[in-house]
């Protein structure tokens, strides 16, 4: 009697392509998303480009710059690194050749990268290789060469804020306060009141919380709310236009995160195993998001995470390839 099929790792199954979008927002902003994988943003001014979030490897950056060429062939100096993880950062090196000088991220974020950096690159290839295409085209870490300082308004303290002259529009950077990460950096194009969140922000995709601070996500999201953006590019999902549309992303991220961290701290009080968690947490996660792009993929390691802080874990444990395939078989099992 042959054994009931084990479930591939993560994403390891999900090979097909996603269509990309490259739209315009406003007279200077423009938004690269992509039916749920990780989106980038594009900020045009008169003398150069901005880029928030650089793909996930130089060669899949290559798609991103042509698309950027069909509108203008000014420099791309800057390259805007909203958080540390692997798909986000690692296609930076493709800029370089594109007239790029700056690589900007939170003193958070290179905190992060230099902890454990090298651990999430290869967690993250494992577990979703077809947002890692030409991988071998990926030169190491990315480092940046422009950090931003300062303390996290969420507690009251003064954020440390980049303001970079485009020309013609102004691109103010700085850390709203923790949550998808503790390092977690915005592009705010004030004139136009265009965000790039990064994957601070979600909608109708799966909200990613493995390295995440929980307790404090949802101050930094009312942060980014009194802004009272007209226009966000989220990390993943459809660019929103309209500041009630802005409001719906802000919100469904909200859901998740404390839906899952509520259903995270009734597991420890309950005193239940990992496995245990993840089916409590199903209940009242399933309804709601279960059918959202990616919501399988991120479930595991968002209620390993929710389980950890609920238990005193403030900050995440570092995801390594070994760590993630033991995480698998206690689910599994």
């Amino acid at each position: 009697m042959s054994s009931a099929p084990t479930k591939a790792f993560a994403s390891q199954a999900d090979l097909s392509e996603k269509k990309i979008t490259f739209e315009q927002l406003s007279q200077h902003c423009w938004a690269y998303t992509a039916e749920g994988d990780p989106n980038s943003g594009v900020i045009i001014g008169d003398r150069f480009i901005m880029v928030s979030d650089a793909t996930a490897t130089p060669a899949m950056a290559q798609d991103l710059i042509k698309k950027i060429r069909t509108v203008s062939d000014l420099p791309i100096k800057y390259v805007l690194l909203t958080h540390y993880h692997a798909v986000r950062v690692l296609g930076a090196y493709a800029y370089a050749a594109e007239g790029a000088t700056e690589i900007i991220a939170s003193e958070g974020t290179l905190d992060l990268i230099k902890e454990r950096g090298a651990q999430d690159m290869k967690s993250e290839m494992e577990r979703f290789p077809r947002l890692f295409r030409g991988a071998d085209s990926i030169p190491g870490l990315t480092w940046p060469t422009m950090v931003v300082g300062g303390g996290n308004p969420t507690q009251g303290e003064v954020p440390g804020k980049l303001s970079i002259n485009l020309g013609g529009v102004v691109v103010q950077i700085w850390h709203p306060g923790p949550g998808h990460t503790r390092g977690d950096t915005i592009a705010w194009v004030e004139e136009e009141k265009v965000l790039f969140s990064g994957d601070l922000v979600e909608y109708e995709a799966g909200v990613y919380t493995g390295d995440a601070q929980l307790e404090e996500w949802p101050a930094t999201l009312e942060a980014l709310r009194d802004l009272k953006a007209e226009f966000i590019v989220p990390g993943r999902g459809e660019a929103m236009k309209g500041n009630a549309n802005v409001n719906k992303a802000l919100d469904y991220t909200q859901r998740w995160v404390t839906t899952l961290f509520q259903a995270g701290k009734e597991a420890v009080a309950g005193k239940m195993d990992l496995k245990a968690a993840m089916a409590h947490t199903r209940k009242s996660m399933d309804p709601v998001f279960g059918h959202v792009f990616i919501y399988e993929h991120c479930l595991p390691f968002d209620v390993t995470r929710a389980y950890d802080e609920a238990s005193g874990i403030k900050n995440p444990r570092i995801w390594t390839a070994e760590r993630d395939m033991e995480m698998w078989k206690a689910l599994q099992s």
